[in-house]
């Protein structure tokens, strides 16, 4: 089996050696960027040389960034480098705008197209759309990285993708999960052989029936996770057991609402710490949910892996008029250190929301909490103890159970 570099199979001693060194150089570096010197304000960088170190810095959201934006356009001081410097600026919607550049596999997905085993040889058919949004522009340089022509073919004019695969011989796609079924069955329709043996897909839902599909047709398909301002977080090897986390990031899963690590195995908030010297975000919230999956990958790469996209962390909720929010959560947990978890329940009565707060806890008074429920959540609820544990590990704090059929 063939790696993409060294730093895939490093040894955990080596990989604490490393993040001594790298978490101090990427803070240190951020700092130079306005907005981030003043978010990482009074901070050493020195000092910075563990995950529990990074721990203790402030999550940066995505609602900050895209305030921070609308104040000093386009980036709002996240970047390192004026918005000359670089060679393509995206908008996305939000609109959020990133920025790119074109060396050196910018965004470090040549690494996910490695271990896809898409290399010399290969012909890409990029469907990643390259109008405005970066991720036709991600999977090309990830294409060059890898040494692989690319078919710039964009979305949409299946029929012209079809002719286009067909005369050049396109052995690899990249796209979404769903739209390469669009391609193989207009090309069904036409009669048409296609030579994919690689689809390297994100951005949907990778399902389990869809990607047996392709396989039945001799196609081997993995998926990434990515997203426009972090590049590659995680990606899948052949091995198929969760994702790897990418060696350019580091990744962190917290409790929802709050910047506190979980443990192994407990679904959890994304964040990730980006080691891009132009762009360095540093501690940013992701908004997705996932977990650590235990262990290391069969296939030899030694990083952490991640159990993929899970779903939404901001689970912000109104109720009876009033939005409550995973943060307010998280401070009603930290009002009493005998509770481990919360979950707040939407419902109805009739034509009344009902808000019950589940509290895990050996206690058996509910209502030494009521004051502390009025007081964070700014509704008054039922409460209801349940035994350490017994909460759902699926990362919701907040549930809406309402039906507005």
């Amino acid at each position: 089996m063939t790696f993409y570099d060294e730093l895939e199979t490093r040894s955990a001693d080596e990989r604490a050696r490393w993040l001594a060194n790298a978490l101090p150089a990427a803070i240190s570096r951020a700092q130079t960027a306005p907005a981030m010197a003043r978010i990482l304000q009074g901070v050493d960088p020195a000092a910075v040389t563990t995950r529990a170190g990074l721990a203790a810095l402030p999550v940066i959201r995505k609602s900050e960034l895209s305030e921070a934006q609308r104040k000093s356009p386009p980036f709002g001081g996240f970047t390192t480098r004026y918005p000359h410097e670089f060679e393509n600026i995206f908008q996305s919607p939000g609109p959020i705008y990133e920025p790119g550049r074109r060396g050196n596999d910018w965004w470090r997905l040549g690494r996910f197209l490695s271990a896809a085993g898409v290399g010399p040889g290969d012909i890409v058919q990029n469907c990643f759309g390259y109008h405005l949004t970066p991720a036709g522009m991600m999977f090309e340089s990830a294409a060059r990285a890898v040494d692989a022509a690319v078919l710039p073919a964009g979305t949409g004019q299946t029929e012209l993708q079809v002719r286009a695969a067909v005369d050049i011989g396109t052995t690899a796609y990249a796209g979404t999960p769903d739209y390469l079924k669009i391609i193989l069955d207009k090309a069904d329709e036409m009669g048409e052989a296609l030579a994919f043996t690689r689809a390297v897909v994100s951005g949907g839902a990778l399902f389990p029936s869809l990607r047996q599909a392709y396989a039945d047709r001799g196609i081997a398909t993995t998926q990434c996770y990515a997203t426009a301002d972090l590049g590659l977080i995680a990606y899948e090897s052949p091995a198929l057991e969760g994702m790897i986390v990418d060696e350019g990031v580091i990744v962190e899963i917290v409790r929802p609402g709050t910047g506190d690590p979980v443990p192994d195995g407990e679904v959890g908030e994304v964040v990730v710490t980006t080691l891009n010297p132009d762009y360095p975000l540093i501690r940013f919230a992701t908004g997705d949910l996932s977990a650590v999956l235990p262990g290391t990958s069969p296939c030899g790469r030694s990083n952490m892996r991640i159990k993929g996209w899970m779903g939404r962390a901001d689970q912000t909720t109104k109720i009876k008029g009033m939005f409550v929010r995973p943060e307010q959560v998280a401070a009603l947990v930290s009002r009493h250190p005998e509770l481990s978890r919360a979950r707040v329940l939407a419902d109805r009565a009739g034509d009344m929301d009902v808000m019950t707060v589940l509290l895990e806890t050996d206690s058996k008074d509910a209502a030494r909490y009521e004051a502390a429920v009025l007081d964070t959540l700014k509704l008054r609820g039922r409460i209801e103890l349940v035994a350490p544990g017994s909460l759902p590990n699926d990362g919701k704090v907040i549930e809406d159970r309402r039906s507005y059929d």
